[in-house]
């Protein structure tokens, strides 16, 4: 198995979606019915037309195996230092506990350090144990205290 990284297109969409409703949370908030609501297509562009945000496919041959976003954020805290945010990380159920998320991973912290940042950060539900504990073998700690506001 060869696996590839690219950005996405807008075709890759429901490979996507499929992917970020494969687990609990998704399940719930993911609407994977086609044609896909509107919505998902409107925030495909708006993740294309926006600077230092890249969505990404981890790619075997022709099928999707993964995905993840990316941005890339300047700031003035730590001297002017940029930083990466790392969101929506998945991989697909049947190559899970294989390497190929920490490859994955591993490959967008690269892209952050190529790109200048200073840290890469990331959030993950508390109810994802086992996401934690793969964040930290990745070595990421649990450094912040997060809070979210639906509206």
């Amino acid at each position: 198995m060869v696996i590839a990284y690219r950005d996405a297109v807008e075709a890759d969409l429901p490979a996507i979606v499929a992917l970020l409703a494969d687990d609990e949370l998704g399940a719930e908030r993911e609407d994977v019915a086609a044609p896909l609501v509107a919505s998902y297509v409107d925030a495909f562009h708006a993740i294309a037309a926006t600077h230092h945000l890249r969505l990404i496919v981890a790619v075997d041959g022709e099928r999707i195996v993964g995905t993840m976003q990316f941005l890339l954020i300047p700031g003035l805290s730590s001297r002017g230092s940029w930083h990466g945010q790392i969101e929506a990380v998945r991989i697909a159920a049947d190559l899970r506990g294989q390497g190929q998320g920490e490859a994955f991973v591993r490959w967008a912290i690269e892209q952050c350090r190529l790109a200048g940042c200073a840290s890469v950060q990331l959030v993950s539900h508390e109810s994802r144990r086992a996401a934690h504990r793969f964040w930290r073998k990745l070595g990421f700690v649990p450094s912040h205290v997060g809070f979210k506001l639906h509206l």
